[in-house]
């Protein structure tokens, strides 16, 4: 749909009102982050205790994201992430039009190789992302921790994104010979990056707000930690278990989640039900087989029939 600034613009926060206003062209792309950011968190929480589930109620968010979590850590980053990201690429595609390609950088690209295509425009989908993103983070709703948190985090999903930008070539000549190609530079899928941001959350830091000098840093709250950097995730509390519904945690427990009873891993019924066990339910299901080309052009399959076994926490 297109976006109207007296309508669909006074449904933001009052930070975001007037980047709305002046970059109307840009909120479509916005709105697709938004969604992506909600797909690929559950997606790649699929297996773990706290699945992103909570995303769907966004801006409302719970406790676990709002709280200076590192669930929330992980969802800022990502957001910023996608919302650069989303810019960027709608810049390449000619979506945009304030923005094109990204810059061809200098020097060539390797042997047999030249610059052309249409880069993805990094630069300005960070500049627009960030603008974005952050003045909704600025906004005076929560702790001075909370936001310095916030920002640092987004600037980690942003720093995540940048280093993703890789040359990306397309071959020419006789028969996929290979003899010529164009190179441009492209950023990774959204799944690579919510995988390095995963590996980041795993890894995060807790942290405590504290002065240091004439101001207040972020800094270990263990004494033995290590020094927080700009690719670290942060987080100011402890998250419960997600083993059993609280409210006031934000936790909606694992009951009647499916597991996975073979794994060793996190999608294991052992960890998924923390330890309460399972219930076994047996399914026949219906699903297309022993499928044939027919010449010319269709594709025959039987359907077959299988039983399957699925287990679900207690």
């Amino acid at each position: 749909l297109g976006w109207n600034e007296s309508q669909q613009c006074r449904l933001l926060l009052p930070e975001q009102l007037q980047l709305c206003r002046r970059h109307l062209e840009v909120m479509p792309s916005i709105v697709r982050a938004a969604r992506h950011t909600q797909a690929l968190c559950q997606q790649t929480f699929a297996d773990m205790r706290w699945n992103c589930s909570s995303i769907q109620r966004a801006p409302r968010f719970g406790p676990d994201l709002l709280k200076g979590t590192r669930e929330a850590a992980f969802v800022h980053a990502l957001a910023a992430a996608t919302v650069a990201h989303g810019i960027a690429r709608a810049c390449a595609s000619g979506e945009l039009p304030l923005c094109s390609c990204g810059p061809g950088p200098p020097g060539d690209p390797g042997p047999g190789g030249r610059w052309g295509g249409c880069g993805d425009n990094l630069g300005y989908g960070l500049q627009l992302g960030a603008a974005f993103a952050d003045s909704a983070r600025a906004a005076r709703t929560g702790t001075p921790g909370s936001h310095a948190m916030n920002l640092h985090n987004s600037a980690v999903g942003r720093t995540v994104l940048s280093d993703s930008l890789d040359t990306k070539c397309k071959c020419h000549g006789v028969s996929g010979s290979c003899s010529v190609k164009t190179c441009w530079k492209g950023l990774s899928n959204l799944d690579e990056i919510a995988s390095e941001l995963k590996s980041k959350y795993l890894a995060a830091i807790k942290v405590s707000h504290r002065l240091v000098g004439a101001r207040k840093q972020l800094i270990p709250k263990e004494m033995d930690a290590r020094p927080v950097t700009e690719t670290d995730l942060v987080y100011l509390i402890s998250s419960p278990d997600y083993c059993t519904p609280n409210l006031q945690l934000g936790s909606l427990g694992t009951q009647d989640r499916q597991c996975n009873k073979s794994s060793v891993g996190s999608a294991s019924c052992d960890l998924l039900c923390c330890g309460r066990g399972y219930n076994t339910y047996t399914e026949e299901v219906q699903e297309r087989c022993h499928c044939r080309y027919r010449w010319c052009c269709s594709v025959a399959c039987r359907t077959c029939r299988r039983t399957v076994h699925r287990h679900v926490c207690k």
